[in-house]
């Protein structure tokens, strides 16, 4: 978080955007290639991580962080995400929620970490809430071979869950 300093944010400053003000002024100009006013979240691969490394690699946060991650394919030719990370893996859970209204400008996601192998990877208390573009059209990306990002917020739940 050292490079938080360098951000020279004023005393004070909290960053805590809604889903749609994260996917509208931050994903959205991420994969349009526009500038962001405040670069304050960090680009990286996120699944070449374990969760608990995410804290230090990222520009600002303290008990939740924002990346911006590029979308990586299990298999070349299909549909499903990579979401093998680090020592563990990321496990979909619940249904997408659209973002935005009345017309959906993105799709959350809530995944949660488990340690070792899938199926027998063991459930942890980090989360992460995955944010992508409603409207990317499959076939206009494989033409262009644009490069798809999605944004990221990992956070770590004190809760118990069973």
């Amino acid at each position: 978080m050292a490079a938080a300093t360098q951000l020279h944010l004023p005393p004070g400053f909290r960053f805590h955007p809604t889903d749609e003000e994260l996917v509208v002024h931050y994903l959205c100009r991420k994969c349009a290639s526009q500038e962001i006013a405040v670069p304050i979240i960090a680009e990286i691969d996120l699944y070449k991580y374990d969760p608990w490394d995410l804290p230090g690699m990222a520009l600002y946060g303290e008990k939740e962080w924002y990346f911006f991650t590029p979308r990586d394919r299990k298999y070349p030719n299909g549909s499903r995400p990579n979401r093998s990370a680090g020592t563990g893996y990321w496990k979909a859970t619940g249904a997408d929620k659209p973002v935005g209204k009345p017309k959906p400008v993105g799709i959350k996601k809530a995944l949660v970490f488990y340690a070792g192998k899938a199926p027998k990877g063991v459930k942890t208390n980090w989360i992460m809430h995955e944010y992508r573009l409603a409207d990317v059209d499959r076939s206009v990306r494989k033409k262009n071979s644009l490069r798809v990002y999605t944004s990221m917020r990992p956070f770590f739940s004190s809760l118990s869950r069973t």
